[in-house]
């Protein structure tokens, strides 16, 4: 029977790029995203041109059951999931405490932390009957570093790297592979960057990328890190790990102003 990998955020960025880098390796890729119907039948129409084996899935992580019923229906007509890749954003905008209302911390809590916590009750079990599995988890700078303006997403981060913690060190002696892969630098994807930057922003940065300039995370690049931690022996497993461009300064060098 095929292995799985179900990627819960599948877009244009990384969550994508590492469904396509399962699948070439032989994975059937399930990829869930919240919206775009259309988007996500090119992404499994992109896999299937290129030999590879996809579904795709809408999925709105922050409703109560649907994480849960989307692991039931991908087990049950895929195969089993051997390798989740939880990649939720967590970021409700830069705002002041004043402007961060109750619901608006809730929605980072559910997508950062609940979410994954979800995944791991249904699919943890699972994994344990089987004798094995691999949870990676993409995560980002504000898990080690609150900011102003982030109180929402700092929290929900912070809690998402506890619980990979916590999952660990109770399932990784039962051969359940759980890594924390903190991103610490913008990425290059159309659908979360580009939104954030603008059209015109966004195409200055691929102007530069053209020129030769790797200043900016490429998703491709991630997913290869990303298939090789989820394939290293057991003996020397990754637990957590930060990735940067080149160019960018680690989260703890950053200068503090006083």
């Amino acid at each position: 029977m095929t292995d799985v990998c179900m990627v819960i955020g599948a877009g244009a960025g990384i969550g994508g790029h590492v469904a396509k880098r399962f699948a070439r390796e032989g994975y059937h890729a399930a990829l869930c995203r919240r919206s775009d119907q259309d988007g996500l039948v090119r992404m499994v129409a992109e896999i299937e041109a290129s030999g590879g084996s996809a579904s795709g899935h809408l999925l709105n992580a922050i409703e109560d059951g649907t994480i849960e019923e989307a692991i039931e229906k991908i087990e049950a007509e895929a195969g089993p999931i051997t390798t989740l890749v939880y990649n939720l954003g967590a970021q409700v905008g830069n705002r002041p405490l004043a402007d961060t209302h109750h619901k608006m911390f809730e929605m980072g809590w559910r997508l950062g932390t609940y979410g994954l916590f979800r995944a791991a009750k249904v699919l943890m079990p699972l994994m344990e009957a089987r004798g094995g599995g691999t949870f990676l988890v993409t995560s980002a700078t504000a898990a080690v570093r609150g900011n102003a303006g982030q109180h929402s997403h700092a929290a929900a981060m912070a809690g998402r790297r506890m619980l990979c913690q916590t999952l660990n060190a109770e399932f990784a002696p039962k051969n359940i592979h759980v890594a924390h892969i903190l991103i610490d630098s913008a990425v290059n994807a159309p659908d979360t960057l580009g939104k954030m930057l603008g059209a015109e922003r966004f195409a200055k940065l691929q102007e530069a990328r053209a020129n030769g300039k790797d200043e900016i995370m490429e998703p491709d690049a991630i997913a290869d890190t990303y298939f090789h931690v989820a394939h290293q022996h057991r003996s020397a497993w990754t637990f957590e790990l930060d990735m940067r461009a080149f160019t960018d300064t680690a989260w703890w060098n950053h200068p503090v102003d006083i």
